[in-house]
Order: structure tokens, then C-alpha cells, then sequence
């Protein structure tokens, strides 16, 4: 536990993880692929536990290019149905990497 300025314990939450346990996989949508094209932005989805910094070492380690901005989001589970019974999706967290304007990544 982590003993805050105001008196209240926080848990940390980062954790020792390799680049391949940070970066689970990239989002190929066609948001994404716009992203890529125009704006030299990629989208993954990441470990829930990773923060910016160690997103940013991941990609720079597992694909070997210069990352300038790393934006992260933490998204809700969707509501599903099967038959009777009533579930939610799991939450997931989502990374956006911007890189440097001479480096990109090709996924195919």
C-alpha cells in the first residue's frame, strides 16, 4: 500500500510485464486504419495494469520505431445475453501510440 499526500492508502498497480504481456493486440478497425494512414496514430489493446510509460517502452522495443504520445482509455464491458442468462463482455483497456513522423509499423 501507498501512502497518499491526504492520509489515504492507495494499491499500486503496476506490475513487472514484458513488452508481449503489455501489448496484447493491435485494433485493426477502420477508425484505426485511418489513424495509421493520416495521422501515424496505432491503436492496441493493452494489459489493464500497463501505464503510459511501459506502453510506450513496449512498442518501441517490440517494433523498433520512436513513439512521440501514448493515450490510454480503460473501457466498460458491454452488456450480452445468451439464451436466458445475462453477462457482460470484460473490461479492457485501450492504448492510441502516435509515432515520430519518419517511423511506421506495418501489420500486413
Amino acid at each position: 500500500m501507498v501512502a497518499t499526500q491526504t492520509g489515504k492508502t492507495s494499491k499500486k498497480t503496476s506490475a513487472m510485464l514484458s513488452a508481449h504481456q503489455i501489448i496484447l493486440r493491435p485494433l485493426v478497425t477502420e477508425k484505426g486504419v485511418y489513424g495509421s494512414s493520416e495521422l501515424n496514430q496505432y491503436a492496441f489493446e493493452v494489459n489493464p495494469l500497463a501505464n503510459k510509460e511501459d506502453v510506450r517502452q513496449a512498442v518501441e522495443t517490440l517494433f523498433n520505431v520512436r513513439v512521440v504520445k501514448v493515450r490510454t482509455m480503460n473501457r466498460a464491458g458491454k452488456p450480452r445475453r445468451h439464451r436466458f442468462r445475462k453477462g457482460y463482455t470484460k473490461d479492457w483497456k485501450k492504448a492510441v501510440v502516435t509515432l515520430d513522423q519518419e517511423h511506421r509499423i506495418n501489420f500486413f
